[in-house]
Formats: structure tokens, sequence, C-alpha cells
């Protein structure tokens, strides 16, 4: 049992320790000291709703839907090129004055964003229902099972709060206008990386 829970819980932590967009608005979101818990509260539940699907070997109904890949892939790719496009404008304007006064967005367009990282982000139902789905699978009898999709799905309540409130360590760093554009930046290139990545993956569909 302690065995399927440690394995649960670092698989989970590992495949989302990587920068991707979803933690790069949850990092954002940090460092504003803005609506931190129920960000980070919606990136945990999501995680953990699809672990548990994973777990339960939901991850064959793309064997149903054989386009459902592709479709998200679409939609993720388009919408990462959106918001990226808003962090490198952002930078081009240069001004952070909320955000220099700790203010960011309202709380709903902050919900709006983190569901279409999660929700409409391909990598996240291929790291969850597949391959979290798949380790979960040498695990027998179901107890062992679900002490592994339990761990797993606590490793990513400990990462998005760790992340989120963690930012606010380097609360002191930003506080300048150059500090603010180069993290934008830093966004706008990671959404627009994985946006391209998913555009190249639509023709294996």
């Amino acid at each position: 049992m302690l065995s399927a829970a440690l394995t649960g819980y670092f698989t989970a932590f590992s495949l989302i320790l990587a920068i991707g967009a979803q933690n790069a608005f949850v990092l954002r979101q940090g460092l504003l000291r803005s609506h931190v818990f129920l960000i980070c509260l919606f990136c945990a539940v999501s995680d953990a709703l699809l672990i548990t699907a994973g777990v339960a070997g939901f991850g064959a109904m793309v064997g149903y839907f054989p386009r459902l890949p592709f479709y998200l892939s679409l939609f993720g790719a388009a919408f990462l090129l959106f918001y990226g496009a808003t962090r490198f404008l952002a930078a081009w304007r240069g001004d952070y004055t909320m955000e220099l006064s700790g203010k960011g967005l309202d709380l709903w367009p902050a919900l709006g964003v983190v569901f279409a990282c999660t929700w409409l982000n391909p990598h996240v139902y291929l790291d969850t229902l597949g391959l979290i789905g798949a380790v979960s699978t040498q695990f027998e009898p179901a107890a062992e099972k679900w002490a592994f999709g339990i761990a797993a799905a606590l490793a990513s309540f400990s990462f998005f709060f760790g992340l989120g409130y963690g930012a606010r360590l380097l609360a002191p760093v930003m506080q300048t206008t150059a500090t603010w554009r180069v993290l934008d930046i830093g966004i706008g290139i990671v959404m627009w990386l994985i946006a391209f990545g998913l555009i190249a993956s639509l023709g294996t569909y």
C-alpha cells in the first residue's frame, strides 16, 4: 500500500513539475497574491478529477472518440496563442501599474483563464488520463490502485498550493516594470512553444 502511494505521489508530482501554461498562470497569480487560494484549489481539484478518471480507466474514452485529441489540441493551441499574445502585448506596452500595486485580474476572468489553461490543454489529459491511468494498472488489488490515485491527487494539491503561495517569496524581486516585463515575455514564450507543439501534433491524429 505504501509503495503504491509513494509511486502515485512522485509520479504525479514529476509530471506537473514542468513549467506549462497552467503553472505559469498560477505563478503569476501567486506573485500578485490575487485569488491564490481559489486558483490553486481549481487546479488541484481539476487534476484530482482527471486522475480519478484515469485510475478508473476513463482513458479508454479516446478509443471511442479517436478525434478527441485533435480537437483538444486545436482549441488548446488557439487559446495559448491568444493568451501568449496578451502577455507579449503587455510586455511591449510596459504598463504595470496594477501589478506593481498588487492588483490582478478580477475573480471570474482569472478563473476563466485557468479553466482554459487546464481543460483545453491536451497535455493535462495525456498526463492524468493517459500516463497516470496507465501506471495505476500495475497495482492490484483495488485498494492499492486507489492508494496510488489518492496520493497522486495529493501531489497535485501540494504542488499547486506550494507554487501559488511560494511565489510570494519572489515578490521583493518583482518591484520594477523590467522584472514584470521579463516574466510576461517568459510566460508568452512558454505559451507559444506549447501552442506550436500542439499545432505540430495535429497531423498525427
